[in-house]
């Protein structure tokens, strides 16, 4: 292994949270340059261009993916509030089972079947939708986008008869769900009702996704998935750094973390270790925001530039 890639969420996520003095040398003198916002994106190069997450999810769910076009119609909590309703809640966070599946999808399937979209859920937190093909959809955003957002910021885009018959479709499903006594069930147990979907990751399996890692390690679905199409080693995102097996570059997917302090102690440090002694030769630290930090041992002579105090400097 050569060369190791870490995703970071933006920087301004970690307020003004300081680098240690060692880290802010070391990042003070590293190569730095802007690339596209959302690196994780570029992680892939997948044809035709898109990101279908439906389909490639759905081919390591299901295995069928290439028989049609797929949507996500994920359950979700939304709550409502004084000015309209924000999504508070998806995927793990609801605790999902097979149950709530096998519960709530017949109340279901008539409504959407009628549409001549099939439902089905071949996991509990992934419920899709088959789609012909030639099936034109408006604008739909991921629910990471959304969450502790307004819905009515969220949904479905569009003027025409796209968009009208899927916002149509959607308040009659959470009509269906807010009635149903699953949910008085979940209210018991001390769980999040399951009251709305969330239709996203529209598209068809891609022909083709090729990677240059040859691992990468994150707990974003969209990730794994897109990494199992081109061949490579995926997994979890560790709970700290330690040495894939293999050689080449890996990626790592901190994303989600928002403690600047935990990710030195458990990834910057020990892998600044890793570089003096040889066993890397280059980290990249790449952030949402498009900031990316090039490490390398011979950097330590840059002794005229300055460290920096935090990765907003």
């Amino acid at each position: 292994m050569n060369r190791v890639d870490l995703l970071l969420p933006a920087r301004e996520r970690f307020g003004g949270q300081r680098l240690d003095q060692a880290l802010g040398q070391r990042f003070g003198r590293a190569d730095r340059s802007v690339e596209a916002a959302d690196p994780a994106a570029r992680v892939f190069d997948i044809l035709p261009r898109g990101w279908p997450v439906a389909a490639a999810t759905r081919q390591r769910d299901a295995g069928d993916a290439a028989h049609g076009a797929w949507l996500r119609a994920d359950p979700v909590y939304v709550r409502p509030d004084i000015n309209g309703a924000r999504l508070l809640a998806y995927g793990r966070a609801l605790s999902l089972s097979e149950r709530d599946s096998a519960a709530l999808l017949p109340a279901l399937k008539p409504l959407f079947g009628d549409a001549g979209f099939p439902i089905d859920a071949p996991a509990p937190e992934r419920w899709y939708v088959a789609l012909p093909r030639e099936t034109r959809l408006p604008r739909f955003v991921s629910p990471e986008q959304a969450l502790g957002e307004d819905l009515f910021q969220h949904l479905p885009e569009g003027e025409g008869a796209e968009g009208r018959r899927w916002r149509a479709l959607l308040s009659e499903a959470q009509v269906v769900l807010h009635n149903h006594p699953h949910n008085g069930a979940r209210a018991a147990a001390g769980l999040a009702p399951i009251n709305s979907l969330w239709f996203w990751g529209a598209g068809v399996l891609p022909d083709q996704v090729r990677c240059g890692y040859a691992g990468v390690c994150s707990d974003d679905e969209a990730l794994t998935a897109f990494g199992a199409q081109a061949g490579i080693a995926t997994g979890p995102l560790p709970p700290r750094w330690s040495e894939p097996a293999g050689e080449g570059a890996f990626l790592f997917d901190l994303r989600a973390q928002r403690d600047l302090a935990l990710i030195q102690r458990d990834w910057l440090q020990p892998l600044a270790q890793a570089l003096d002694r040889g066993a890397l030769a280059r980290v990249a630290v790449r952030c949402a925001d498009g900031e990316r930090f090039e490490l390398a041992r011979p950097q330590r002579w840059r002794f005229w530039r300055k460290p920096l105090r935090s990765l907003l400097d």
